[in-house]
């Protein structure tokens, strides 16, 4: 196995390569306007510091969100063309899987990224590697008695401290960490999701409505 992991549904844009044992590269950066920009310098730095090819890859994971609507398509679609083009399996993981992943806890706790708008992403979990519910999209003030007492990661979390006292690490999302869910699950005979994006709301960007005609009929 060869698997490359990659996620832009938070202001992170973070890449890294899994050989099935162990992560063997990674790139980590932290741009929220840049995801566009970023993703492909970093998918190429991964790959030659690993000295893999991108032929070589056997599954793309890509985190599918919740995130904004602009960022979160830019690692799917890119996931999506690789497939395309290589014949590698793609597959999807829930972004705040990985941050959970990647926290290590073993009791209760939430993940919460910022969703803008003094809005969070989160979900709750058992531990770690068990989500015990959807993600969903509220202020915080509005879950704050279903998170009460609860350890909470994620730039979500940080950024309402009255709501969530007891932050804790990793408060950006880590490809490497959703490379070693997933191929944990490959290994484990587990089906990942397909990557399809969790919206959870309408983009910020709208169609206009009632165009004003500017042209003679």
């Amino acid at each position: 196995m060869l698997l490359l992991a990659l996620d832009t549904a938070t202001p992170a844009t973070t890449v890294a390569l899994h050989d099935g044992e162990s992560v063997i590269a990674t790139s980590h950066q932290v741009d929220a306007r840049r995801h566009g920009e970023l993703l492909l310098p970093a998918v190429d730095r991964v790959l030659a510091e690993a000295g893999r090819k991108l032929g070589q890859v056997t599954d793309i994971v890509a985190g599918m969100g919740p995130g904004p609507y602009t960022g979160l398509r830019v690692g799917l679609v890119t996931a999506a063309s690789f497939s395309a083009a290589t014949g590698a399996r793609v597959h999807g993981l829930c972004t705040l899987d990985g941050l959970a992943y990647a926290s290590g806890l073993s009791e209760p706790f939430v993940v919460a990224t910022d969703a803008r708008r003094k809005e969070v992403y989160w979900a709750r979990y058992d531990d770690a590697r068990t989500r015990s519910g959807e993600p969903a999209v509220d202020r915080p003030a509005d879950i704050a008695d279903e998170v009460a007492d609860l350890p909470a990661v994620g730039a979500g979390a940080e950024l309402y401290p009255d709501v969530f006292p007891d932050a804790r690490p990793p408060a950006h999302q880590s490809a490497a960490a959703l490379a070693s869910l997933a191929a944990e699950m490959i290994a484990a005979g587990e089906e990942l999701p397909a990557p399809r994006p969790l919206y959870l709301r309408r983009p910020d960007a709208q169609v206009p409505q009632n165009y004003k005609r500017v042209t003679p009929q």
